[in-house]
């Protein structure tokens, strides 16, 4: 047999990867409690199985698992992980649901790539380049739920492009849709078909990368947070324990490094 693998903690870092619509972790476990989260979280053991704990089937040990949005349970591991956090509008995350070879109460189990996934998670390196397979962090999610659009609506990617550089101001649809020369009720239409998601729930993301690159360049996360556009520290708060089941105090405590993708406002990040 060969040497017992070293300790979750001492092997790989724990890093975070952000676009609009969707984040990739990778490292250790963070050992979270029984919780739900707002978006489909495909969760990966690294170097072994894990366990995941849920009303609808009780315990199970698995290699992978699609867990659905809203969903109280608990993963308990002692292997690093990767976890893929997808918006549950996005294209991906079908596409995702359809790539899992068992459904069970919701939760999907066995992804048809898993040891591709496995490989890959493993290799990314600390900056998000990847040597061996010719990919870095956003190819997990082409291998997760298929390569996003090729190509946006040139009004939708200029929509996308003004909620991120001014993630604070309070841009209202009808406003947004003036800006590039829509009307209300295409750019919605447009922007869930393009975008992956919502208007309201891009900007929710949106503001996420603000934080994110701001706290990357050394901000706190109470100024972070205020510039981004959340009403308070708590509203920060609340809105990432609610999409990733942890704070993101928790998450830096555990010495996350954040990376902010560059393309996040393209429709292939969140689609």
């Amino acid at each position: 047999m060969g040497t017992q693998p070293l300790p979750e903690t001492c092997r790989i870092p724990a890093t975070v990867w952000l676009w609009a619509g969707h984040a990739l972790y990778r490292g250790p476990s963070l050992r979270l409690d029984r919780h739900s989260g707002a978006v489909l979280c495909l969760a990966i053991g690294l170097d072994s199985t894990f366990t995941v704990e849920a009303d609808a089937f009780g315990a199970r040990s698995v290699r992978s698992v699609l867990v659905p949005p809203r969903t109280p349970h608990r993963i308990i591991a002692e292997t690093p992980m990767l976890f893929c956090y997808i918006d549950p509008g996005s294209p991906r995350a079908a596409a995702c649901r359809g790539r899992m070879t068992e459904v069970s109460g919701g939760f999907g189990f066995g992804h048809d790539h898993e040891a591709a996934l496995i490989r890959l998670g493993s290799e990314i390196g600390e900056d998000g380049g990847q040597q061996h397979l010719g990919g870095g962090p956003g190819t997990v999610f082409d291998l997760a739920g298929g390569a996003g659009r090729s190509a946006m609506d040139p009004r939708i990617a200029a929509a996308t492009a003004i909620l991120c550089a001014d993630p604070a101001a309070p841009i209202t649809a009808d406003q947004l849709a003036a800006a590039v020369h829509l009307s209300k009720s295409r750019l919605l239409h447009l922007f869930a078909e393009h975008a992956g998601t919502t208007f309201r729930r891009y900007r929710v993301w949106a503001r996420m990368l603000a934080v994110g690159r701001a706290v990357a360049e050394g901000a706190d996360l109470t100024t972070a947070a205020t510039h981004a556009g959340f009403a308070s520290p708590s509203h920060f708060s609340d809105t990432f324990h609610a999409m990733f089941g942890l704070t993101a105090t928790d998450l830096l405590a555990a010495g996350a490094r954040i990376i902010i993708e560059e393309d996040a406002g393209r429709a292939e990040s969140a689609g």
